[in-house]
């Protein structure tokens, strides 16, 4: 090995496969679901013909006008044409934390302190953001 050359551990390979095939699956659904949202194959709580009318509101006043609620309310209209993307979308984020774990096991075996606490912050901060718990502004 040159000196220039960085060795490549085995919890980078274990993240980076990890990450390779979340993100493809998430690039899948979100492609197959947009699909399915421009075709109209599912009905959409908005037409997509009425989106532009919508564009220039600010959030409050959309929220209102679409009858939408904030947060993980998108749940609930999950059957939705408009709302499938959100599936995909919430997968993005959702792949951090999935590598933190599956590298977790190898740090602990590795005994590597420093790290074991950092990945464990990470899941703990990033789980609670993501939950609604951690906001700011409100």
């Amino acid at each position: 090995m040159e000196r220039n050359e960085k060795k490549v551990t085995e919890e980078q390979i274990a993240y980076a496969k990890l990450l390779n095939i979340c993100g493809m699956i998430a690039f899948v659904l979100l492609v197959v679901f947009f699909a399915i949202y421009l075709t109209g194959t599912v009905k959409p709580h908005i037409p997509l013909a009425e989106l532009p009318k919508y564009w220039g509101l600010s959030l409050p006043d959309y929220l209102e006008q679409t009858n939408y609620k904030a947060g993980w309310s998108w749940l609930n209209m999950i059957g939705k044409g408009d709302f499938l993307n959100f599936i995909g979308i919430s997968l993005l984020p959702a792949i951090t934390i999935l590598c933190y774990i599956r590298i977790s096991p190898i740090l602990i075996r590795k005994k590597d302190t420093l790290y074991i606490i950092i990945t464990a912050l990470e899941v703990v901060i990033l789980v609670l953001a993501a939950s609604g718990v951690l906001t700011i502004g409100h």
